[in-house]
């Protein structure tokens, strides 16, 4: 019998992963919380709009509220949604995993253990995830990042191996026996670029090449990579890089953030400008904050991602507009 998939959050990354399952004929419910999209992709369909190419797919979707009538049980749940979300999505939806179902934390941030203390350690799977995706309107996606240019990392830990074979389907997959530390050099990445081109108001690219914007990506990369050595983490090949590219570097955030500048499409922006376009609040907290405040628990400075978070909760508190005015504020807290 064909495992039943159910993918939580149909955003612009979810949706793409769902689709790619479909396509490739997998048992998939998308659940998803923004009504118009659901009801878009109903009466419509869902269309993964590609640099050459579209998939079309008519997903079976529910939204969020439907999910107390499911019955039958789901043997892996892809989790998509937000950071921020996990804890409430991961109660959600544990009823309705199978007994030996798992749920993945398909997500940026550090919510493996969020997922394990509601569904359980022995079902909760962590991974990494590396799409490039944007969504302005409800039931189409711009997908940047194709299959063959996506990447995944997955547990390495058997009860993993469905996930993998999953979401090899919508991008290239490498395994890991210590998911946390890949998760967070992913996390070490996030902080380096997600909130800092936000804050410029530009597309990455674009924003890499704002005078300064280059040293602080790679100071608050680093400052990532020192609390994450404190907290015991190890620095790990991702994105598709190798121990070798790692260990003749002398510098790791530099060979990082040219890792990742590899997956980047020109026009293509960070899901956190992509929320405060739309007036929401971002997964900055749980990146450049975890960082910041993990840094003061273990006496490690961290005042360029300090600054990063002090710009992102003015630009979410409605003070401050994301502007290429705001680099100068960034480089300021250089050697601070």
């Amino acid at each position: 019998m064909d495992a039943r998939i159910a993918v939580l959050g149909a955003g612009a990354n979810g949706a793409s992963i769902g689709a790619d399952l479909i396509a490739a004929g997998h048992d998939v419910t998308l659940v998803e919380q923004w009504p118009a999209h659901v009801e878009s992709m109903r009466a419509d369909g869902l269309r993964i709009r590609m640099v050459d190419r579209e998939l079309h797919v008519h997903p079976r979707v529910i939204h969020v509220c439907e999910v107390a009538g499911l019955r039958e049980p789901f043997d892996v749940v892809l989790l998509v949604m937000k950071a921020y979300d996990t804890r409430w999505a991961s109660e959600l939806i544990a009823p309705h995993v199978a007994a030996d179902g798992v749920v993945a934390a398909v997500q940026n941030g550090m919510t493996t253990d969020a997922v394990a203390d509601v569904a359980g350690r022995a079902r909760a799977v962590g991974t990494v995830i590396e799409i490039s995706a944007t969504m302005s309107e409800p039931g189409a996606v711009h997908r940047h990042t194709p299959p063959e240019a996506s990447w995944f990392a997955v547990d390495a830990d058997p009860r993993a191996d469905r996930v993998a074979a999953l979401l090899a389907t919508s991008g290239r997959v490498e395994r890991f026996a210590d998911i946390e530390s890949a998760k967070w050099m992913k996390l070490v990445s996030n902080c380096s670029l997600l909130v800092t081109t936000a804050l410029l108001g530009l597309p990455m690219l674009d924003a890499r090449d704002v005078t300064g914007m280059r040293e602080v990506m790679l100071a608050a990369s680093r400052e990532a990579l020192a609390v994450g050595a404190a907290r015991g983490h190890e620095v790990l090949p991702i994105f598709g890089l190798t121990a070798t590219d790692l260990g003749g570097s002398a510098d790791v955030a530099e060979t990082l953030l040219d890792a990742v500048y590899g997956f980047v499409r020109a026009g293509a922006t960070t899901t956190v400008l992509q929320d405060w376009t739309k007036s929401r609040r971002s997964e900055a907290e749980g990146l450049n904050g975890l960082v910041v405040r993990e840094g003061a628990r273990l006496g490690i400075p961290t005042p360029v991602n300090a600054r990063i978070v002090e710009l992102a909760r003015r630009v979410e508190g409605g003070e401050l507009r994301p502007a290429v005015a705001n680099a100068a504020a960034l480089v300021g807290a250089i050697g601070r």
